[in-house]
């Protein structure tokens, strides 16, 4: 009980977990977007992986940290318009087609990899984001080193939480968003086309995807291997569960899932006797109980999946 407490009463404990969730906080938000407008993005593992190996090229070629991050924002919205033209315009099956994505795009990010550096024998490395500590307010006792001494690419998922929740909730935008991935036809005959508006939600959405998989490679290590996402976009899908589609809950429900990694981690290192493999566990495990819980009280958008043609009812 003793090590528990001390686990959980380590600055550093939770100064993990908000850097932990960061790209949970990234991916959760791009796939609420997509899931807001009606579309499921099952592609998001392949955008994070690429994502991640784009914005990590990006820098070791020789551009700043911001241009890998734009590049990898960019490769997502480009790998979330190939699903909206499957999905949206062709109205193919989001399931199928999310799963293509996620293995062409995982892949075509190994493939540029290995054109890239073909004879490293170990990643190579880049100078990471390092923590900006915000004046006086990182010098405040716990909550200063756990809020105000984190990366740059941090302060801007919490911020894109706040304004995604005033874009849904308090604009005209938001609101057509919103019944989009309610009633697209009752969006249609107030004047706004929910095909296009569908298709730039899900670009923007997959960009946001790509910030995810970036943030790995360019804040949380400094080198790319093709297996580092490690179904982190998994859990975002599962996170947009558990945050009743609310960005306020996504950024709960990851920092919920980073906390149970963090502590896991720091678990491994304190307790003999156990295997490893039941700690790395104990995160997804502890997740599902929870996402079983707040999924009785979802309520799914209601023309989630379903493709939108003009005319039809």
């Amino acid at each position: 009980m003793s090590v528990i407490l001390d686990i959980l009463l380590s600055v550093g404990m939770w100064e993990a977990v908000l850097r932990i969730a960061t790209p949970l906080v990234f991916g959760t938000l791009g796939a609420l977007l997509c899931e807001r407008v009606g579309v499921l993005n099952l592609g998001i593992e392949g955008i994070m992986a690429f994502g991640a190996m784009v914005g990590w090229l990006t820098v070791y070629s020789g551009g700043d940290l911001w241009a890998g991050m734009a590049a990898a924002a960019l490769g997502g919205a480009v790998f979330g318009l190939l699903h909206a033209l499957l999905t949206v315009s062709l109205g193919l099956s989001q399931h199928v087609t999310g799963l293509g994505i996620t293995l062409f795009a995982s892949s075509f990010a190994y493939y540029i990899f290995r054109i890239a550096v073909p004879t490293a024998s170990s990643p190579p490395t880049i100078e990471p984001f390092r923590p900006l500590p915000v004046p006086f307010l990182s010098d405040l006792p716990v909550l200063g080193p756990v809020l105000f001494n984190q990366t740059a690419p941090t302060y801007l998922a919490l911020f894109l939480v706040a304004a995604l929740a005033w874009i849904l909730y308090r604009t005209p935008l938001g609101l057509a968003i919103r019944m989009t991935g309610e009633n697209p036809h009752a969006v249609d005959a107030q004047g706004v086309d929910p095909i296009l508006l569908r298709i730039a939600t899900i670009a923007v959405g997959s960009a946001l995807m790509g910030l995810a998989g970036a943030f790995l490679t360019l804040a949380a290590f400094n080198s790319f291997f093709p297996t580092m996402v490690q179904g982190r976009g998994w859990v975002c899908i599962a996170l947009v569960v558990f945050a009743l589609w609310r960005p306020g809950r996504a950024l709960l429900g990851a920092l919920l899932f980073a906390f149970f990694d963090a502590f896991q981690l720091r678990l491994q290192t304190a307790v003999d006797g156990i295997p490893y493999q039941l700690f790395l566990m104990m995160p997804y495990l502890l997740s599902i109980l929870a996402l079983i819980v707040m999924a009785r009280r979802a309520k799914v958008p209601q023309a989630l999946m379903q493709p939108y043609r003009r005319g039809e009812r």
